[in-house]
């Protein structure tokens, strides 16, 4: 996907977003967040588009100081989803405005910092889209070429780097096969890391299915009920346990 797609995913992704917490109170509980209400996430990810938009507006070369900087204040929460749709706007602005050569602090491998900018936030803002639509039990599908591209980002760039979250000795593997679009990903985990790559291979559990269906299950937002699983399935417990997503390092 180019920085374009990225950019129109995020406009659909966050209005989308919007429109399912303003049918829900804010006090409503997320079932896909444990311990959030729907006013937590729209002040997380109101705070994460603005916090994107200062490196991008600005260039900055460093990060920014989370939402220490990004955000001055809270609003009301009569305000709140008006706070969260004119940051989304100008998140979107400023991706569509921002020079091809953008030079700004990123955290991810990509093309660009550009490129990085728009696919992580499209990204972010699309996996808590459907944390917005949980408490309704219907989370709309993804576009297959869309969750690829998010399970791209989450397998070979974030998981790339875990750090030694996600380790087991004796080793153990986890192949994730997506069938309605071409997409397979080996994550091989080690006593020390987690190597992973884009193949096909055989694994102690083996999991298939939609791309979007895939795409919300290692981001730990749906269980496995709408894919097939084969071989152990405890590998699926230990990912849930152990492959926790931090947002920067």
């Amino acid at each position: 996907m180019d920085v374009s797609e990225h950019v129109s995913a995020i406009r659909v992704e966050g209005a989308r977003l919007a429109d399912a917490a303003r049918r829900l109170p804010l006090e409503t509980l997320v079932p896909t967040c444990p311990g959030w209400t729907i006013r937590d996430l729209l002040r997380h990810i109101g705070g994460i588009h603005r916090w994107a938009t200062m490196h991008v507006v600005e260039a900055r070369t460093r990060p920014v100081d989370g939402f220490r900087e990004a955000v001055d204040a809270w609003p009301t929460d009569a305000d709140l989803v008006d706070w969260f749709t004119a940051g989304h706007a100008r998140l979107v602005a400023a991706l569509e405005q921002a020079p091809k050569d953008l030079k700004c602090w990123s955290f991810l491998e990509a093309p660009s910092p550009l490129a990085f900018w728009a696919r992580r936030q499209a990204h972010e803002t699309a996996i808590h889209r459907a944390d917005a639509e949980s408490p309704t039990n219907t989370i709309t599908a993804y576009d297959a070429a869309f969750a690829k591209d998010g399970l791209d980002e989450l397998l070979l760039a974030f998981m790339a780097r875990s750090d030694g979250r996600l380790t087991s000795d004796p080793p153990r593997s986890l192949h994730a096969h997506a069938t309605d679009t071409q997409g397979e990903w080996l994550v091989r985990i080690g006593p020390q890391t987690a190597e992973i790559s884009a193949e096909h291979a055989a694994a102690d559990c083996t999991i298939s299915g939609a791309a979007s269906d895939l795409y919300l299950l290692l981001w730990n937002r749906a269980n496995a009920d709408r894919v097939n699983v084969h071989g152990d399935a405890s590998v699926l417990d230990l990912w849930r346990q152990s492959a926790n997503i931090r947002w920067s390092d």
